[in-house]
């Protein structure tokens, strides 16, 4: 009968240990460890088909969950050693937004290959099934169209402009509604409720909000600027529509499905965790430039939100630089209702909510 690994060495072992009476106890502490570690290998060699299967699952939750996104590698941002880059180096382009069509890739100075992120109109257009049922193109209205129609809101809007708030004295709480943290890794909780108010037509968003988004487009407008609102509430059957029909254009242009999903998470939040579903998040544009890219961010109507959104409760929500904390990309029209508290505290402070809510 054949001798196991274990049983040769302990033949050898106890050969060595006759002639050798000394080198007994020398040799033992090496024996034990030999012996340990045989067995060690041996339950692996013997269940190897269940740890293979045990390795693969967890490599494909981690590639594959939106909490491991973005995969992180050394980058050097704002002369500060930041940590931020896709795993794949051609998804993280300068992405600046396809104004319709299908995204166009392209070829930057580095030789790298860039590719445009796609708007919510490319990827809903052209479908007759029933998923697109009622889901008409995304309502834009100004804010002399939506006065035209709701004379209450006419006279809840004042001709001041935003007013400096004192923080001396102010204290706050996690749990205020205003300062509610939806991402990736905090979606809607399930026991969330909010009331819906309209802003004109079917556009709608959280009722407590309408008074101060309508006098930050009066302020705007005293100011010259003629600011547009497009996409505030967005219940889930729209987001996930959205979700999954960007990941089919992308996969459509040659990617992995999961390089099509991370390129999507960049612009479309994941289904359940987007502020669009409560009602606190806004698409902004101006009568003048209606494209959801970069650009904007460069127009007068981008520059004056960017300065005066906070006097009237919203903040920038994902800010260029914090892409390393948001996981979304550089977006200067989407704005988050937070309170002008909160909001005059993130634009001194120059931080992003999610940088408020973890300094509370």
């Amino acid at each position: 009968m054949k001798q196991t690994t274990k049983e040769k060495l302990v033949s050898r072992f106890t050969r060595l240990g006759k002639k050798n009476k000394w080198m007994r106890r020398i040799l033992l502490p090496f024996l034990l460890i030999a012996m340990l570690c045989i067995s060690i290998a041996d339950y692996f060699v013997s269940n190897g088909k269940k740890h293979a299967c045990i390795v693969a699952a967890f490599l494909f939750f981690v590639m594959s969950s939106s909490f491991s996104f973005p995969i992180f590698e050394d980058m050097e941002l704002d002369g500060q050693s930041m940590i931020f880059a896709l795993e794949d180096a051609a998804m993280l382009s300068e992405v600046g937004g396809a104004t319709g069509g299908e995204a166009e890739e392209a070829q930057k100075d580095d030789g790298t290959q860039q590719i445009d992120v796609l708007d919510d109109d490319d990827v809903l257009d052209g479908y007759e099934d029933t998923e697109l049922e009622n889901m008409e193109d995304i309502d834009k209205y100004t804010l002399d169209e939506i006065l035209e129609e709701n004379s209450a809101a006419a006279e809840s809007v004042t001709e001041a402009g935003g007013e400096e708030v004192a923080l001396d004295e102010v204290v706050f709480d996690k749990d205020d509604w205003r300062l509610l943290l939806i991402n990736k890794q905090h979606p809607i909780p399930d026991d969330y409720t909010f009331e819906l108010g309209t802003i004109k037509g079917s556009m709608k968003c959280d009722a407590r909000i309408i008074d101060d988004l309508l006098a930050m487009l009066q302020g705007a407008k005293n100011d010259g600027v003629n600011l547009v609102i497009c996409s505030p509430y967005r219940d889930l059957n729209r987001q996930k529509v959205l979700f999954n029909r960007k990941i089919k254009a992308y996969m459509g242009k040659g990617m992995s499905y999961m390089e099509a999903y991370k390129i999507s998470s960049q612009a479309v939040t994941v289904p359940g965790a987007s502020e669009h579903q409560i009602g606190l998040a806004l698409d902004i544009v101006c009568d003048s430039y209606y494209s959801l890219n970069d650009g904007f961010g460069e127009t007068q109507a981008g520059k004056w939100l960017q300065e005066h959104s906070h006097e009237y409760g919203f903040t920038l929500r994902y800010p260029q630089g914090k892409e390393y904390i948001t996981s979304i990309e550089y977006e200067p029209w989407h704005f988050r209702y937070v309170g002008k508290e909160a909001a005059a505290v993130m634009k001194e402070k120059g931080i992003c909510l999610e940088e408020f809510v973890d300094s509370l």
